[in-house]
């Protein structure tokens, strides 16, 4: 099962720009290139593709320098409100082991770029993860730590705090650490490599534990709704992307309005808008993220004033692009602008 064939919501993004926001970065590079604002972040209903993710993730390394353990640090913040529903369905279950049974079923919501599986062995218990396929190698070990941290958290937040992990294992060379960092850890217990696989085991017995906040009715409420969230998810032809294709496409100047794009997509605006709403996204976010994305790319242009990007953009005024693209950024487009000798401040 390919992470590509699935869109993601957007917890996992929103708490990597908040991870890179306590380091000090700001909003803007850290959405560079990934087509996203903070705006559509903070919409539970907004819908991400995995391409756009990764993108976020590459910016948040780059940005940082790649220090040794980051994808650890990250996935430990990774906690089972992180997931939504899918969470609750989890701490809801009976037992750790139908707990995990039903993480397996639905791992695509999980966020992770790893694949997972459960190995049985004499008195323990080993999740097994498969290396993301993803070419760049720092950004593959990133996902890589951070998919095994956030799963060991997992464990721990529905098994209870005295659980424990009896090994870590890693395929590879151990990574060269400097003498002052400390070395990665998960869980406190630090990886063993040149293993056969990269791999959490745990005692057991840990998976028969009757959990304090077991309901079933929940459990089955969880389930019907996230094998309907991973059908909505999956990643067919979708009329969001023909939308954003048809307004890449289109020349500088006013953007056409709903019923404009539905006589261009050759449709009704409430059909548009229907299938919009199942994406979980809708006219005015595509919008918005195009006129993001192109406001970037325009302020590059030290040709052009503030006024006249705002004219190419389909603004009315000056005054309501430098508030748009502060409700997208944070900042104000005077205070981003390359070459303005004030930069914007984090976040």
């Amino acid at each position: 099962m390919s992470f590509q064939s699935f869109t993601r919501g957007p917890s996992s993004a929103l708490l990597l720009v908040n991870f890179g926001r306590e380091k000090g970065l700001a909003v803007v590079p850290l959405l560079a290139g990934a087509g996203l604002t903070l705006e559509q972040l903070q919409d539970p209903n907004s819908l991400l593709s995995a391409t756009q993710e990764l993108r976020l993730v590459s910016n948040l390394l780059a940005l940082l320098g790649q220090p040794p353990g980051l994808g650890y640090e990250v996935g430990a913040r990774y906690h089972f409100s992180t997931y939504g529903l899918f969470g609750y369905g989890l701490i809801s279950s009976a037992t750790p082991a139908d707990a995990l049974n039903l993480a397996l079923r639905f791992l695509p919501l999980t966020y992770a770029f790893a694949s997972i599986g459960y190995r049985l062995e004499p008195g323990v218990g080993r999740l097994v993860f498969d290396e993301p396929q993803v070419a760049d190698p720092a950004l593959r070990e990133f996902l890589l730590a951070r998919d095994m941290a956030a799963a060991a958290v997992l464990m721990q937040e529905i098994v209870g705090q005295d659980f424990q992990l009896l090994r870590v294992t890693r395929c590879g060379a151990a990574p060269g650490v400097p003498g002052d960092v400390p070395a990665p850890c998960i869980l406190g217990v630090r990886p063993e490599y040149r293993a056969t696989c990269h791999s959490l085991a745990f005692d057991r017995r840990f998976l028969n534990r009757p959990l304090p906040q077991a309901n079933p009715l929940t459990v089955s409420m969880c389930e019907q709704m996230c094998a309907q969230l991973l059908e909505r998810r999956q990643a067919h032809p979708r009329a969001a992307e023909q939308v954003r294709q048809y307004l890449d496409a289109l020349p500088a100047g006013p953007m056409p309005d709903l019923p404009g794009m539905a006589r261009l997509l050759r449709t009704s605006v409430r059909t548009l808008k229907r299938r919009l709403q199942e994406e979980g996204t809708s006219y005015r976010q595509l919008l918005a993220r195009q006129r993001s994305a192109r406001a970037l790319e325009l302020l590059g242009n030290s040709g052009l004033s503030l006024t006249q990007i705002a004219e190419r953009l389909g603004f009315s005024d000056l005054s309501s692009f430098s508030q748009s693209f502060k409700r997208w950024f944070g900042v104000p487009p005077s205070a981003y602008r390359p070459g303005i000798a004030r930069r914007p401040a984090p976040g």
